[in-house]
């Protein structure tokens, strides 16, 4: 039987083995084809960014749309995102910033964006991740902006409202979380350490299973593992990435109270990128204190035909209970409708900043 086995197995896994040869000099070409991209860049002096978002947008939506199957969208996505990363860094490296230490979600967003072809930089806050690449230290930046059960990461909101950086990019990544602690075990654990979001999106279970422990808040799900792994009297919320980039091990895993729980995360740097046909735009604004000026600030974008993502508040701490509104619609701003619908914003509101216009996820 096993001899059968191997016998019907060997030809298939020679295919196999001949397909990959393929693949790799067909990779091959596609990296010389992007160092000369780089060469004729360089000839030409032409010192733009490297990271082109929507030109990586299309390529993989046309790859989608043209997948026969059955190899997965999702798989195409994951595999050419490490393509292009590694073709990338051939004609120059790209440093990314996020929110760290190793094993964050942020981390993983970043990741999962970019690909792997890139140098880390991990930051200790999410102003330490603005300040990164508005000054030149990393070329672009990942942070969390909202979470389909805590709403709105306040901080990133108002980091985005003073920053003259761009939104170039989006990721919507599932939060799984875990608890995490030396010995895989709760027994004589004093504390759960996790960033308050984390806390907050667990506090249920928490609640039911260890309702006795006193919980912590940390700058980053990471850090709390960092700091477990110093301290066997500390349990840590973070993803399962963690676990093995710490040396911990896993309680117990999917603890978040909604198992549907997402994080849409954002792409900061400083180029600007062109339509790529399925786009998103984000902006700020604000308008003045009196009676129908939020339904006239929104007029505009319906009368275009503008479709709103996305409207968020925050305080715009004068004291004088007025705010700023974070309000994302979909296309490009350089569409002809969008376009029209911003002039008149312009015209019409107390504050507008263009956040914007970025490949949708």
């Amino acid at each position: 039987m096993a001899d059968d086995l191997q016998r019907k197995l060997f030809p298939l896994r020679q295919r196999i083995d001949a397909l990959d040869a393929q693949i790799l000099e067909l990779l091959t070409q596609r990296a010389r084809a992007a160092l000369e991209v780089g060469e004729v860049k360089h000839a030409a002096h032409a010192d733009g960014p490297v990271l082109r978002p929507e030109r990586e947008a299309e390529v993989i939506r046309r790859l989608q749309q043209t997948n026969p199957g059955p190899f997965p969208n999702a798989g195409v996505a994951a595999v050419w995102t490490e393509i292009i990363s590694a073709c990338r860094g051939l004609e120059r490296g790209m440093t990314v910033a996020f929110l760290g230490p190793q094993g964050s979600f942020s981390e993983q967003a970043a990741m999962e964006h970019f690909g792997h072809a890139v140098q880390k930089l991990p930051c200790a806050s999410f102003d330490e991740v603005f300040r990164a690449v508005e000054a030149g230290q990393a070329d672009v930046g990942m942070v969390p902006v909202e979470n389909s059960t805590e709403g709105a990461v306040n901080r990133s909101l108002d980091l985005l409202l003073n920053t003259p950086l761009k939104i170039l990019g989006e990721r919507s990544l599932v939060i799984r979380h875990c608890l995490m602690s030396q010995s895989g075990s709760m027994d004589g654990i004093k504390t759960i350490s996790a960033h308050p979001q984390a806390l907050a999106q667990c506090q249920g279970w928490l609640t039911r299973n260890y309702p006795d422990v006193a919980r912590v808040a940390a700058s980053s799900n990471s850090e709390a593992a960092r700091a477990a792994a110093s301290d066997p009297g500390i349990a840590a919320i973070a993803g399962e990435v963690a676990a093995p980039a710490w040396n911990l091990q896993v309680v117990a895993t999917g603890i978040q109270d909604d198992p549907h729980n997402r994080t849409r995360f954002l792409a900061i740097g400083s180029i600007e990128p062109l339509a790529s046909g399925q786009d998103k735009t984000s902006l700020i604004l604000a308008v003045p204190n009196r009676a129908g000026a939020v339904y006239e600030m929104l007029a505009p974008l319906a009368a275009n035909g503008v479709s709103m993502t996305r409207f968020e508040s925050r305080p715009a701490r004068t004291g004088q209970w007025e705010y700023y509104f974070y309000v994302d619609v979909l296309g490009h701003r350089n569409d002809p409708n969008v376009d029209r619908a911003l002039a008149a914003l312009q015209a019409q509101v107390a504050y507008l900043k263009v956040l914007g216009s970025y490949p949708a996820s």
